[in-house]
């Protein structure tokens, strides 16, 4: 099953600082028809990466509903939604939080193991994706052996090899120079064309956001269509 259907309403989610409460999301609303890719912008401190967590099922909103092909989130228990969320769900951050012990290679089978996937699917899966994202000579290399940019395609591949519906990318290209951003972003772009999953892409660059035929803004809690 390629993507998912996502409906979003009233989602609300504040947080207690210095003893007063500060309203992050603020009824914010959504929908998102299955393999549609859109890009999220605004200002520092807008919401966007809380936005993200909660759609990952990494926290918990403070009111409204997020349901996923009709069902309501808040129906799974913690052991199914950590289920869910690691077959369909794939997840790159601006850090590319790869084990610094692992190859290449390693870190990219590692979603696949935790699923129970026998280590030669993992590897099979990962040497697959490894070569898509141009690192078939760099699989047995330590992050620490890598430059930025190829460490962030390693962690593109991690994020796909499980074959998500849902792609979750918060600012993966923050820590790129400029002209590296742009590469890692089209492969990016296409890897997940081919995959025809949903798409989401937190960024502050208009010049990135404007790749994709949808993109909101998250003013005062709420998305705007931009």
């Amino acid at each position: 099953m390629k993507g998912v259907d996502i409906q979003i309403n009233g989602l609300s989610k504040s947080y207690e600082k210095a003893g007063h409460r500060v309203d992050i999301l603020d009824g914010a609303d959504l929908s998102m028809a299955a393999g549609e890719s859109l890009a999220v912008i605004g200002a520092s401190g807008s919401g966007k990466s809380t936005f993200m967590q909660l759609l990952g099922l990494l926290d918990a909103p403070g009111a409204g509903t997020i349901h996923f092909d009709g069902r309501d989130t808040a129906s799974l228990g913690a052991t199914e939604a950590d289920r869910w969320r690691n077959r369909n769900i794939g997840f790159i951050f601006q850090s590319h939080h790869l084990l610094s012990d692992h190859t290449a290679l390693s870190n990219v089978m590692i979603p696949v193991r935790l699923a129970g996937g026998k280590p030669e699917v993992a590897r099979t899966r990962a040497e697959r994706l490894l070569t898509a994202v141009g690192l078939q000579e760099r699989m047995e290399h330590l992050p620490a052996e890598l430059s930025g940019g190829e460490q962030q395609r390693v962690a593109i591949a991690r994020a796909l090899v499980m074959g998500p519906r849902l792609v979750l990318a918060d600012e993966p290209t923050g820590n790129l120079d400029p002209k590296t951003a742009v590469g890692v972003f089209d492969l990016l772009l296409e890897l997940n064309r081919q995959l025809g999953s949903n798409l989401i892409v937190v960024t502050h660059s208009m010049d990135l956001a404007s790749r994709f035929p949808r993109r909101l803004s998250l003013v005062s809690g709420r998305f705007v269509e931009a």
